[in-house]
């Protein structure tokens, strides 16, 4: 019989299945105090495994652009405020580890420091509430785009 899984480890599955690297995982979760080995732990377990495949399969059937949103809306910003807060020079390596999707902009202005802009969750928490009510198709606006620049192409082709 399977072994019940934790608030902490239901947690971590969930984080890890949206696809988020394991030591954010881990630590967003609540496993603060050396999350990169309490996720490689947590992935040598058959349960926890078994969970992450189950969530995934159930994320696949969402559309990219749903996912994307829901990343935007709930995802962490820790990474992005240990760069800011980081005393000292990051290496590109330690960089390259950390989880910046829910940034838009990143500035070093004239005067020193460190300007971050995030991503409105408010505006991706409406757009995701607009999708789940059928409001909003995420393709829609793509291919009215399409369109409008053909009709615009053959417009031009036309004038000449």
């Amino acid at each position: 019989m399977p072994k019940k899984l934790t608030e902490k480890e239901r947690l971590f599955c969930s984080y890890y299945a949206q696809g988020g690297d394991a030591r954010g995982c881990a630590a967003r979760a609540g496993f603060s105090l050396t999350p990169q080995r309490s996720a490689a732990r947590l992935l040598a377990k058959s349960e926890i495994r078994t969970e992450i495949m189950r969530l995934e399969s159930e994320r696949k059937n969402s559309s990219a652009v749903e996912r994307g949103l829901h990343r935007l809306a709930f995802g962490s910003v820790a990474d992005a405020l240990r760069l800011l807060l980081c005393e000292e020079t990051m290496s590109a390596e330690e960089i390259e580890k950390l989880d910046f999707f829910n940034v838009s902009e990143i500035k070093r202005p004239k005067g020193g420091g460190l300007e971050i802009k995030f991503f409105d969750r408010l505006k991706a928490l409406e757009k995701l509430e607009k999708l789940g009510s059928g409001e909003e198709k995420p393709q829609s606006s793509f291919i009215q785009a399409l369109s409008e620049g053909a009709r615009l192409i053959s417009r031009e082709d036309e004038d000449e």
